[in-house]
């Protein structure tokens, strides 16, 4: 990894205050990263703050009314604080105009964006304001960093999900937090409908039979969030993790992350180039179809020591390589050399 010259970092989301999100979001765990690498950061919400100003309930006449202040309000604080690097997390009122005004006052920024969704387009005035940026950062190496390519934004950029070994490990957990399997989140998500892509629903129409499976979130089972999913991840033998779509090259759900750093041996859907990501019977396990799935399933629970070993690997590479001062330095190495170089390749 390249010197890093220490920089001051503004960081402009949503920043989430649902208890569902408190461990999963990644722009908390990124700030940390960039902090631990000495660099200053400063983070500001940029709902939050239209919301301050807004006296209405109503999303779209916040936005109608209290838009421009809030956008002046950035820009001022953008001014008197002279970022190196503008790191922009798509918040949802943020648009094209907002990223041109803040260029204004911070001309000697680099603009960066973070986008975790695998559908940019679904999102309104997304594209757009990604064209304003200098960077635009996706967790998948396939279809939205080509929607953002063929719109025009100047440079697209694989970066894996996020993991934090101060959070994300294997918890000691009570005996009805134990399960053989785990899935958790929903059957189906809207961006996949039109897909053709049915194994996730194959594979969880066989784990609802499954008395050995615990599932959360999905067909009538109740949801699971903050601490309790970090648990159910460490009581459970083996966590199945299933993308919306599995064509998407290098692209895989936090799931599979979170699984992993959390110390249980993951079972993933093999996507294109998933192996310089973590390696099949390494620190994983792929399969193709719901029958090999199953049998896998069956293979491993029957087979302890090889699952632990799995496993405890997934863990490691995760802790080691997925870690916020890690990710954080790969942006920092992107934003002052043009790419970066990582265990999965260079970008």
């Amino acid at each position: 990894m390249a010197a890093i010259m220490l920089r001051k970092i503004l960081i402009i989301s949503d920043i989430s205050y649902k208890s569902k999100a408190v461990f999963v979001d990644q722009i908390p765990k990124l700030t940390k990263g960039f902090i631990r690498l000495g660099h200053d950061v400063r983070c500001l919400s940029y709902g939050g703050i239209l919301a301050q100003f807004s006296p209405f309930k109503s999303r779209s006449l916040s936005k109608l009314l209290c838009k421009k202040k809030t956008d002046e309000t950035i820009c001022r604080y953008a001014k008197q604080y002279c970022p190196d690097m503008v790191l922009i997390g798509f918040a949802k009122f943020l648009d094209d105009a907002t990223i041109r005004v803040l260029r204004e006052k911070a001309p000697a920024a680099v603009f960066v964006g973070f986008d975790g969704d695998l559908w940019p387009g679904r999102n309104p005035g997304r594209i757009e304001a990604a064209r304003e940026l200098d960077i635009v950062l996706a967790t998948n190496n396939g279809s939205s960093l080509d929607e953002y390519r063929q719109a025009g934004v100047k440079k697209c950029v694989f970066l894996p999900n996020v993991c934090d070994p101060d959070l994300d490990y294997r918890y000691p957990v009570d005996g009805h937090m134990r399960s053989d399997i785990l899935w958790t989140g929903k059957v189906q998500h809207k961006g996949s409908l039109n897909s053709g892509d049915t194994l996730r629903q194959d594979v969880l129409s066989l784990l609802a039979a499954d008395s050995r499976a615990r599932l959360y979130g999905c067909l009538g089972r109740s949801q699971i969030e903050g601490l309790d999913y970090l648990y159910a991840i460490s009581g459970a033998k083996i966590g199945v993790s299933i993308n919306a779509i599995n064509s998407v090259p290098l692209y895989h759900s936090d799931r599979f992350t979170h699984y992993s750093a959390c110390g249980t041996m993951v079972l993933a859907k093999r996507v294109p180039d998933t192996e310089r990501l973590m390696e099949d019977k390494k620190h994983v396990v792929y399969f193709d179809t719901p029958q090999e799935c199953m049998e896998l399933i069956d293979w491993y629970l029957a087979h302890e020591e090889e699952r632990k070993k799995i496993a405890e690997a997934g863990m490691q590479r995760c802790h080691t390589y997925f870690n916020p001062t890690r990710i954080a330095g790969y942006i920092i190495e992107l934003v002052g050399r043009g790419r970066y170089e990582a265990p999965w390749g260079v970008f």
